[in-house]
């Protein structure tokens, strides 16, 4: 990094920086959880030499936030995929089912933003659209941290709601659904051919916040990749060819990924995977009514405490899908389900 010439490239020498500081930070934490050891070590050992009980809750206390660092580290190890250390794009659609799930997908929408604050992530809108009545009909959103992509990823799929609706006036229970589709936000080029006449791309007011300069132009965009159905949004930069940049920049990134997943040399030889966002699809329910309770259909995670969850505390479904992504996905028994 210190030759004159290594910032020619500005794409390959930014990414060069990233892996760099990726590394100092590992070996950084790394340092700290070695001396902090230490320190626990010595602590202990001057208790016994003394025979003070008084250092023992500040020892307790220091094994704890160790314990906490030691299993963090554990789950970075868990991050082994290509893009993991990557920024996220999350984009949420309502299934059917009108109001209710735009309004769950506006809860949801809460829900992962909650987690990204929590997680000193930061949290850029790409494109909203807003329900009839009420909630979200769909929301793409750009999650920006180190690991975002690679601990998201495993909210990839349909997510179902079973409450008493609060927009039924009888007051019955109902439920409805909510695909949640992931990638990684990948700035280097990708090898990724695609052929100018594939596309279909359209453009249309900016819904969402922006002052008059988003509502006097038609500056958002939307690309529809024919061959395999994938559609990509953005209106959240200021022009229409910011707006279609970034919008190429995802659908390169998400047909990359059906590639890898498809394990195809052609584009054409895939179709879009977006599954129906309905009965028999839902990686994770979410019970409000009759009882509460998340549970994830692939790895049995549950929890009992649905509002903490909806408050954006979802680690231990993270922790539990990466581990079993580990042991290669086991298939869980029906009794289990």
């Amino acid at each position: 990094m210190e030759e004159p010439s290594f910032w020619d490239d500005p794409k390959e020498s930014t990414k060069i920086v990233r892996e760099a500081k990726q590394l100092k930070d590992t070996v950084e934490k790394y340092n700290k959880l070695k001396s902090e050891y230490e320190d626990i070590g010595v602590l202990i050992e001057m208790g016994y030499e003394e025979n003070d009980e008084s250092l023992i809750p500040e020892i307790e206390a220091m094994l704890e936030e160790f314990t906490k660092e030691i299993d963090a580290l554990k789950i970075a190890t868990l991050l082994t995929g290509e893009y993991d250390s990557s920024n996220a794009i999350m984009k949420l659609n309502a299934g059917a089912g009108g109001t209710e799930s735009c309004d769950w997908c506006s809860m949801l929408y809460r829900m992962y933003t909650r987690w990204a604050a929590k997680e000193g992530y930061t949290v850029d809108v790409l494109d909203i659209l807003e329900g009839d009545e009420a909630g979200i009909k769909s929301v793409t959103l750009q999650i920006n941290g180190l690991n975002a992509y690679g601990y998201l990823r495993s909210e990839h799929g349909v997510h179902r709601l079973v409450r008493i609706s609060p927009f039924n006036a009888a007051g019955k229970r109902q439920t409805s659904f909510v695909s949640c589709d992931i990638m990684p936000d990948i700035e280097e080029d990708l090898d990724v051919d695609i052929n100018p006449d594939d596309l279909r791309i359209d453009t249309y007011r900016s819904s969402g916040a922006g002052g008059q300069h988003i509502n006097k132009t038609s500056s958002a965009i939307r690309i529809t990749h024919i061959p395999t159905g994938v559609v990509v949004q953005c209106q959240n930069e200021r022009s229409q060819f910011q707006n279609k940049d970034k919008a190429m920049q995802m659908l390169k990134a998400k047909l990359f990924l059906l590639k890898q997943q498809a394990n195809v040399e052609k584009l054409s030889d895939i179709r879009g995977d977006v599954k129906d966002i309905g009965w028999g699809n839902q990686i994770r329910s979410y019970v409000m009514q009759p009882y509460t309770m998340v549970k994830d259909h692939r790895t049995g995670a549950e929890s009992g405490n649905v509002t903490a969850v909806m408050d954006g505390d979802i680690d231990k479904f993270i922790i539990a899908y990466l581990t079993w992504q580990s042991l290669g996905c086991p298939a869980r028994n029906a009794g289990d389900e």
